[in-house]
């Protein structure tokens, strides 16, 4: 009986590591991975972007909460901290002090290590003072997101097992390393070096594609730097 047991418990547990709760076919993993990475770009162009840092866009606290949260359990990234960074960007664009620029720090640093100037400028407190105001200060971004800022990668590393099995490591991986590669990497490093212009910006930001949906827009990058509080270049904003 003990053996039956075990051996039972044993198949089971191969079972739900092999298929997840939804038991996926491979085609229907990768649209997966698809969808919930885009939504990771949705959640950093639409609240991080326009409606954090620029105020090109009003949320209602419900759907700016459940970015804040799907941000917490994908990128780890903090509100204030990302916006900081990113103001400041725009304040110093190309110069010395530009937290990510590949003319001063060249294109396969931005590129390679963008994540690595990210987190540096985040322990920077004059940038964190001088261009994070205004940024959430609940009790659930003091004592949730900013008290364990890895723990909710942990919780996505859960959920991703639970819903498709052991290829559910994968899938978190995919969705670890999004953001640092299209953000960090693609649109902070080539947008500020190889592309297109369609405005004669002062600064070298360039567009990467000729439309906007691949990166939630964010690829349209030197329209973005000519009319950066506009949200005229955002694809999930219904024209008027």
């Amino acid at each position: 009986m003990t053996i039956n047991f075990i051996e039972t418990a044993f198949w089971s547990v191969l079972t739900f590591l092999n298929h997840g709760l939804l038991n996926l076919s491979t085609w229907q993993h990768v649209l997966a991975a698809l969808v919930l990475t885009h939504i990771t770009i949705a959640s950093v162009t639409i609240y991080l972007h326009r409606h954090q840092a620029h105020r090109s866009l009003d949320l209602h606290w419900v759907p700016a909460h459940f970015f804040r949260l799907w941000l917490w359990m994908t990128t780890g990234m903090l509100t204030k901290e990302w916006v900081a960074i990113h103001r400041k960007h725009h304040a110093k664009c190309e110069t010395p002090d530009d937290p990510h620029s590949p003319q001063t720090r060249g294109i396969k640093t931005v590129f390679w290590r963008g994540a690595e100037l990210y987190a540096a400028e985040t322990h920077n407190e004059e940038t964190m003072q001088r261009y994070g105001h205004n940024t959430p200060n609940d009790w659930v971004e003091r004592c949730v997101y900013t008290a364990y800022p890895w723990q909710g990668l942990g919780l996505m590393l859960i959920i991703d097992i639970a819903l498709f099995g052991a290829i559910g490591l994968s899938i978190w991986a995919v969705q670890m390393i999004w953001i640092p590669v299209t953000a960090a990497g693609v649109i902070n490093g080539i947008g500020h070096y190889w592309g297109y212009r369609n405005f004669e910006s002062p600064d070298a930001s360039t567009n990467i594609s000729p439309w906007g949906l691949l990166i939630g827009g964010e690829e349209l990058h030197n329209n973005h730097h000519t009319y950066p509080t506009s949200g005229e270049y955002c694809p999930y904003r219904q024209r008027s």
